[in-house]
């Protein structure tokens, strides 16, 4: 068959009727258009701006025992590596333990008592940095700052001998810290585009109005539907810790009852999204492109797989109202830091206040749906 014949023959062929048609439906799908146009140039504006691999600006705090001009001229040599912002001065070394565990701060410069009295002496004067090793790219930054750091002092004719102490993961495996990071990302991915479908489909198969004519309030109704799908969040964050602990020899130095308790208020979280994108999607093509706006800012603003602090300040703010941010936060303090309660507070709260707010959200949508 000849070129011309052939294109003669999908000329007259249903060929070109059904790609009419299917564009016709997708002009009249304007909201699905607009996301599949429109989500990648704005996600492309966002990430690029925001994601940065050079790792700034590490919270730091200062445990100053010496407390001399020798040693503050010390401190504004390490701030001006352009590593280590200095967010507070500690009294003890407990404080510097108790900060780090928490994950409030990502270094601490402790300087001795001597430090000032060795260096008058021409001594050599020592000091010690303990930096997160927790996240090995901010710690492998952080690391060559410090020596950069004492190469800057020691042209001042200064003999100094800075020592780094990588805690929580002194050999800077990245699979120590990406692979607890997997639990909250696969969680959240999963549950989120796995419940936005919930109430489409029951919308597409005609059963919608079914279950609203039931016997049972409304948030009933939606508390019903998660609480499968709560089960199986428990179930896929046992099975990954169990492989991680296997495959790649996770440490496991926290409280794994604690890890459980925190990790409801992110999974009923992460459903209530998924329930409040079920509720303004008219379509399941519709609810998985909704689903799929959390996928990228969760891996790429939440601190998964980048450092936050080398992140502009607008992206941070961004990342701060994605519950995955928070729990890893409580994943990697618990599972690396063996951090209790009382270091992750904070994150526990935040979590139950979006769990709370987004379930109401998706209950009030759904009324005004159905009225």
């Amino acid at each position: 068959m000849s070129l011309l014949s052939f294109l003669s023959s999908l000329r007259r062929s249903p060929f070109w009727p059904m790609v009419k048609k299917e564009f016709i439906q997708m002009r009249r799908d304007r909201v699905t258009l607009a996301m599949m146009v429109g989500l990648p140039a704005i996600q492309l504006a966002m990430f690029g701006y925001a994601i940065r691999t050079e790792v700034r600006n590490l919270p730091t705090i200062v445990l100053d025992e010496s407390r001399s001009a020798q040693s503050r001229a010390l401190v504004d040599v390490m701030k001006n590596t352009g590593n280590f912002v200095v967010v507070g001065h500690v009294r003890t070394r407990e404080d510097v333990r108790t900060l780090i565990q928490g994950g409030e701060v990502r270094a601490a410069v402790i300087i001795p008592p001597d430090y000032a009295r060795d260096l008058k002496r021409g001594q050599t004067a020592s000091a010690q940095v303990i930096v997160d090793a927790a996240d090995p790219l901010a710690s492998s930054a952080a690391i060559q700052a410090v020596s950069i750091a004492a190469i800057r002092a020691n042209a001042t004719r200064r003999v100094l001998d800075v020592r780094v102490r990588p805690w929580y993961n002194p050999a800077l495996k990245s699979s120590s810290y990406i692979v607890p990071g997997l639990v909250g990302l696969l969680l959240s991915i999963t549950l989120i585009v796995i419940t936005s479908m919930a109430i489409v489909r029951e919308r597409e198969r005609g059963t919608l109005e079914q279950l609203v004519v039931t016997p049972i309030n409304k948030t009933a109704l939606m508390l019903g539907k998660i609480t499968p799908f709560a089960v199986v969040g428990y179930v896929q964050m046992t099975v990954i810790l169990l492989l991680g602990r296997l495959l790649f020899h996770i440490p496991l130095r926290g409280s794994l009852p604690l890890l459980y308790v925190l990790s409801a208020a992110f999974i009923v979280a992460n459903l209530g999204l998924g329930l409040f994108v079920s509720t303004v999607a008219q379509t399941q093509a519709q609810a998985m492109q909704m689903s799929f706006m959390f996928m990228l800012p969760n891996i790429l603003l939440s601190g998964y797989m980048f450092p936050r602090e080398a992140m502009p300040e607008p992206a941070q703010w961004i990342g701060a109202f994605l519950p995955l941010t928070h729990y890893l936060k409580i994943l990697r303090g618990i599972l690396l830091r063996e951090a209790g309660m009382g270091a992750l507070w904070k994150e526990a709260l935040i979590l139950m206040a979006f769990a709370v707010a987004v379930i109401s959200m998706s209950v009030r949508r759904f009324s005004k749906t159905m009225g």
